[in-house]
């Protein structure tokens, strides 16, 4: 491997090494409720992707001969999306799209069925065989036919439905994205700007029904509202936000770009969740955006240079003394 690769990803490394070390501690909350919820099983899942994901990225770095580096935890926080996000397109900094959207991708456009169907939380999952566990996709069927959610707000904050593990407790991955934020390790422009994209999309454009004409403009905003909190509460909308969107080789890197980049992966979801076949379509759409998340950036970059050139002109300050 160039020599010169190999010592801009150590560079690399120094400043994004905290940021996947803290996304792996994070984790253990995560997988915390989700032993709560459904007992160990989850937990040999997650340490069965730690070692795949981590045997992956050794193995690679034994077939190209370079150093495997102990300090890269984004092996860890990619998991399946190792081989196939991340290395190869490079390793390490290299990957133009997130790879634990990437495995998921995969793993959903392989297996719907499995992928798209969970167990009731509170059901205890044998640890080995879990074949004979009744699944339900509950929550997703109730959107997609324009229903809402028979369930309070509380519980949804919770987790207490049928969803991804780890992806529908509100409330911890809200305090993990605080911890994130208060460590500096992300920027909060690109996941409120999701949110609040397609919460709007929602609010204008609800799916469910039930709302007439003739209705009031206070009853008509309540339920609106409600049909926004059932939308950004489930779908791993707030998990994405918090773990996804701020990857920090696939997010865009200016203050602008990040803005626009959460708009368009926010109205992008809701593309997907409304006319697409898969309800989780946040991560479809993740990769849609990473496709542009670089350009994005030199945009921003090329305004700023020509206004800052227009600006100079106009006020006199370019001309040579």
């Amino acid at each position: 491997m160039d020599e010169a690769l190999i010592r801009k990803q150590e560079e690399e490394l120094q400043h994004t090494g905290r940021y996947y070390k803290h996304i792996c501690f994070l984790c253990v909350p995560l997988l915390c409720v989700s032993c709560y919820l459904y007992g160990l099983r989850p937990l040999l899942l997650c340490g069965f992707a730690l070692l795949m994901g981590n045997l992956c990225d050794r193995l690679i770095s034994l077939l190209r001969r370079r150093v495997y580096r102990p300090g890269d935890y984004s092996n860890e926080s990619f998991a399946l999306g190792v081989l196939i996000g991340k290395e190869v397109f490079g390793g390490y900094g290299s990957y133009p799209f997130n790879p634990a959207a990437v495995g998921y991708a995969v793993a959903a456009v392989s297996w719907p069925e499995q992928v798209f169907r969970y167990p009731t939380p509170y059901t205890s999952i044998p640890l080995w065989d879990a074949s004979g566990v009744a699944t339900a996709s509950t929550i997703s069927d109730t959107l997609r036919s324009g229903g809402l959610i028979n369930l309070s707000g509380l519980s949804l904050a919770l987790g207490e439905y049928a969803a991804p593990m780890g992806a529908g407790s509100a409330l911890v991955l809200a305090a993990c994205g605080l911890f994130l934020w208060v460590q500096k390790d992300i920027k909060l422009s690109a996941a409120l700007s999701f949110l609040v994209t397609a919460g709007v999309i929602v609010f204008l454009f609800p799916r469910q029904l039930g709302l007439t004409e003739d209705a009031s403009f206070a009853v008509s905003a309540m339920f609106r509202l409600r049909c926004v909190r059932d939308e950004l509460l489930t779908g791993a909308m707030i998990f994405s936000a918090v773990f996804l969107l701020n990857e920090p080789y696939t997010c865009a890197h200016h203050r602008l770009g990040r803005i626009l980049y959460g708009i368009m992966v926010g109205a992008f979801t809701m593309g997907f969740r409304y006319f697409g076949v898969y309800e989780t379509g946040v991560c479809f759409a993740l990769l849609a955006v990473n496709s542009i998340s670089g350009w994005l950036d030199r945009t921003e970059v090329h305004l700023y240079e020509l206004l800052h050139s227009s600006w100079k002109k106009q006020t006199g300050k370019g001309d040579a003394v």
